[in-house]
């Protein structure tokens, strides 16, 4: 017996001994034995018992996992990074569901294992599995369906005896997503529309033979499915979700000032309980047993009893500085300590506040650049992670799954460390760090002898982007059936450099969350040295590589327009006359600027605040138009326009020049999308509107709100064949302008194939139709190709969010082929999107990983058009020629993760911003 448990069983007897010792005395005076007395005595004993593992729990030679007849694994060759250090070329075996050996194994060390499968990793990464510490894997599920929505409950505000594992789906189809993104476990938390929303657990992600929620969990609570307690084991680990802030106000019509009443009512409810019960024990420890009277529970509220006694980890959904302070001073009222605040999107501002939990300072759960689509989350910061860090507090990067798709959790992990967060701690928040704040620390997270067999060979370094798993072991068995791993560039082996962001990072501080975002415009002879690469649209449709531009070439500019580029002694006229402004590039490179298309990008300042959005526009098929739009039905997008939004500089910052943007519409008919320059400060300003109107756009799709599918679609192809010879619509049946589908479901994209061919079977010509979100339009791509479709893929790695898209083309791992490759062999042109404003930053990453898991079928030039000279095509926007902006980077192309983003080169608006 282990020398904890040894000591709480004598414990436990020696109690009881000496109580019945005083019952004999009491008992000449009359005193009755209570039925269950030893029951009562050995729970009194375990009141103020702390959770955590048995003491000899790595002594353990099988897990409580493992499934019988699963083989041993020995992988060899592998650079390990164990959750706190590097081992280089170690190896691991596997057996029996735990980590037997971690090092360096010599010959025939292994003999003795029978069916003993060896994977030689070749150098490759191995990792802990990933940990995510926020998911709603399972109550929040894939595809969203009325029938498993159990995210939350709307019965009130205060529900901490709900559990999460009551609603958990097993049949959710992001549980093989995520296992594919080295995902192995996730705390599988409740809702926040409640300031307390219910008990969390955690589980393993891989499917088992039972098929059962309980047979997912790690660790539950021993009294899960009763309220005995066993007197020889110390409690395992609860959770427990909080909220406070805009979402539990939101639901109920409270302010904060009611959300924390709420708070402490039901934590003095607690509190009162707890007394009763300690009052009840210290009588039942002393033997005085008369009117003694049943130990005073409550089922309702015991959990949050046990939170009192600081056997629950409270994972608290808090946002900003009024809400952690408010918090803070509820766990020093009540005396709890606090595992994390998640979302936490302005603790970075209030380091300070959070050292004053109780307890201990709680870790921060943050989104690396996921944030002002709310009021409360208008400050944050992808500086946060490092900064945080800096003072000292646990970083953890979470997905809020499916918020964020948990499959790219990792990806979390490597915009933290490319905004400053030290690289050891960017892959502990998603392994170590994460698996210590959920209390399981003991056995995941780290590669250690004795600890759970979950681990993750990777292709290329974790922290190099597109990473992708080569092989997720989840208990020592194999995830992944036959994976598509494609073959990375040997620098993707070691961790990337990153850009200097430290002026960034203090001044996030120093501007209270909200820095200026305005670049600083060049003089009006601007010199790029130090080029070794410059890439252009190439007249064609395409994109080029300038062959005069290579290691350490200059570009001379004069008012944003390339006068030379080559070899610095051949632009040296250039720049001889006058005073010029040279900026060293260090490598870097010049490339198209960027476009950003599929979010309201421009028109919507912050997504949950209505008052700084432009608004929807009124839909004919389910609503009448205000006669005082007769004859303009159709919206222009540009009569809305906002500029120099935080989410549009920010983009502008990372290399997207141009947003295309259509109106907002919940119906049929959206309207004129336009095209803008992202810099432009306001819409007088030359070259703000780059194109008045664009094209149309329309969106059809299953809802439960309006008319069917079929309706839409006849609405559609009336508006087409019918239109008055003056319309837009007109404009597009003759091809004039291009048609923008938005739609998901392959079936509605071969009804939109056919109208395109009955349009032009009845009129002679062929419109131009572009389908975008499309995440079902692989499964047409031969057709698209035959019928000059082209497609916008919303957002570039799918996801299935609703039934209409739920055939998704997952690609590497679980594919060779992704929608794009398969798009782009079938002679389709391509383009992406983004679903959110906040993501418009990242498109240059998006395009990245597009080509770095294609298996060299993307060349660089191609991924860039997938974003520029694509988009044009596909959205109507004229090319702009020798007027298109560009972005220089420096360090690397724009592609590439280490390269930062110096200056935008824009002819038309005559000006070289710097950043």
């Amino acid at each position: 017996m282990a020398p904890i448990a040894l000591t709480l069983c004598l414990i436990s007897i020696a109690s009881l001994l000496l109580s019945l010792s005083q019952l004999a005395l009491l008992g000449k005076q009359g005193v009755q034995l209570p039925l269950h007395a030893e029951q009562i005595l050995q729970r009194c004993n375990m009141l103020h018992a702390k959770p955590g593992p048995p003491s000899d729990f790595h002594q353990r030679t099988e897990s409580d996992r493992f499934v019988e007849g699963t083989p041993a694994t020995l992988i060899r060759n592998a650079s390990i990074w164990t959750g706190d250090r590097e081992i280089t070329q170690g190896d691991i075996l596997l057996d029996k569901g735990i980590i037997k050996f971690v090092g360096h194994a010599s010959p025939g060390m292994f003999n003795n294992f029978k069916d003993l499968v060896t994977l030689d990793a070749g150098g490759s990464w191995v990792t802990p599995g990933i940990v995510d510490l926020h998911s709603h894997l399972g109550v929040d599920s894939a595809p969203a369906l009325n029938g498993a929505g159990d995210t939350n409950s709307w019965k009130g505000p205060i529900l901490p005896w709900l559990r999460s594992l009551d609603g958990l789906n097993t049949h959710d189809d992001a549980y093989r997503l995520s296992i594919s993104g080295g995902v192995t476990t996730a705390n599988v938390l409740p809702g926040s529309a409640n300031a307390i929303g219910g008990q969390a657990f955690v589980i393993k992600l891989r499917p088992t033979a039972e098929r059962s929620p309980s047979s997912m969990l790690l660790e539950p609570p021993y009294t899960l499915n009763g309220t005995h307690v066993d007197p020889t084991l110390p409690p395992r680990w609860r959770q427990m979700k909080h909220a406070c802030g805009e979402n539990p106000s939101r639901v109920y019509g409270n302010t904060r000032m009611d959300t924390f009443w709420a708070f402490r009512q039901a934590y003095d409810t607690a509190r009162q309980i707890k007394e009763q019960q300690d009052a009840y024990c210290t009588r039942a420890l002393a033997g005085e047993w008369e009117n003694l009277g049943e130990f005073p529970d409550n089922l309702q509220w015991e959990a949050l009893v046990d939170v009192l006694r600081g056997r629950v980890k409270v994972h608290t959904h808090c946002y900003e500085a009024v809400d952690l302070d408010d918090f803070v001073r509820l766990t020093n009222e009540f005396q709890f300590p606090i595992a994390a605040f998640h979302h936490a999107h302005e603790t970075y501002l209030v380091p300070g506040t959070l050292k004053q939990a109780y307890g201990h300072t709680p870790a921060a759960a943050l989104f690396a650049t996921n944030a002002r689509y709310k009021r409360e989350a208008y400050r944050g910061s992808e500086f946060a992670p490092r900064i945080l860090a800096e003072n000292g507090i646990d970083v953890v990067m979470k997905s809020d799954h499916p918020v964020l798709n948990s499959r790219f959790l990792l990806y979390e992990a490597q915009q933290a460390y490319i905004y400053g967060l030290p690289a050891h701690l960017a892959l502990a928040a998603v392994t170590s760090t994460s698996a210590r704040i959920m209390g399981q620390d003991h056995r995941i997270g780290f590669v250690r002898e004795g600890y759970d067999a979950d681990l993750v060979v990777w292709d290329s370094h974790p922290l190099a982007l597109g990473t992708t798993p080569q092989q997720v072991w989840i208990d020592g068995i194999p995830q992944l059936s036959e994976p598509a791993v494609a073959s990375k560039p040997a620098s993707f082996q070691q961790a990337p450099r990153t850009p200097n962001f430290d002026l960034e990072a203090a001044a996030a501080i120093k501007y209270d969350g909200l820095p200026p975002l305005t670049p600083k415009k060049a003089k009006d002879l601007v010199v790029l040295a130090n080029i070794s690469s410059m890439f252009v649209p190439d007249g064609m449709g395409g994109v080029m590589s300038v062959a005069e531009v290579g290691e350490g070439s200059v570009v001379a500019l004069r008012k944003g327009v390339v006068r030379c580029c080559g070899a610095a002694a051949a632009c040296a006229d250039e720049f001889a006359s006058e005073d010029a402004e040279w900026i060293d590039l260090e490598g870097g490179s010049i490339a198209p600027g960027l476009i950003s298309y599929g979010s309201p990008l421009g028109l919507e300042e912050i997504q949950g605040e209505s008052s700084t959005h432009d608004g929807t526009v009124f839909d004919p098929l389910t609503g009448s138009i205000p006669s005082i739009l007769a004859g303009s039905e159709l919206i222009k997008a540009s009569d809305g326009l906002q500029f120099a939004g935080r989410d549009t500089l920010i983009a502008y910052r990372a290399g997207v020049t141009t947003g295309v943007t259509a109106p907002s519409s919940d119906g049929l008919i959206v309207g004129l999308s336009t095209a803008f320059s992202t810099g432009a400060a306001h819409r007088l300003e030359d070259g703000a509107v780059i194109q008045d109107v664009a094209a149309l756009h329309v969106q059809i799709g299953h809802s439960n709100r309006g008319p069917s599918v079929s309706t839409q679609i006849a609405a559609l192809r009336n508006m087409l064949l019918d239109a008055k010879s003056s319309t837009t619509f007109t404009e597009v049946a003759k091809g004039a302008i291009p048609l923008v589908v938005q739609v998901q479901n392959a079936d509605i994209i071969a009804s939109l194939i056919e109208l395109k061919k009955e349009i032009r079977a009845r009129t002679g010509t062929d419109i131009q139709l572009t389908v975008s979100g499309a995440a079902e339009a692989h499964l047409l791509a031969e057709e698209l190709g035959e019928a000059g479709v082209g497609v916008i893929l919303t957002p570039s790695r799918p996801f299935p969010d609703y039934w209409e898209s739920k055939r998704i083309l997952p690609g590497p791992p679980l594919t060779h082929e992704s929608a794009i490759t398969i798009l782009l062999a079938h002679g389709v042109t391509v383009g992406i999107g983004t679903v959110e404003q906040w993501s418009a930053r990242n498109t240059r990453f998006d395009v990245a990983w597009a080509a770095l898991e294609s298996f060299d079928r993307i060349s660089k030039e191609q991924a860039l058009a997938l974003a520029s000279v694509n988009l044009e095509k596909l959205l109507g926007v004229k090319p702009s020629g020798g007027l298109g902006d560009m972005v220089a980077t420096r360090g690397g192309t724009v592609l590439d993760s280490e390269a930062k983003v110096v200056g935008i080169i824009s002819a038309r608006r005559g000006v070289v911003d710097l950043i």
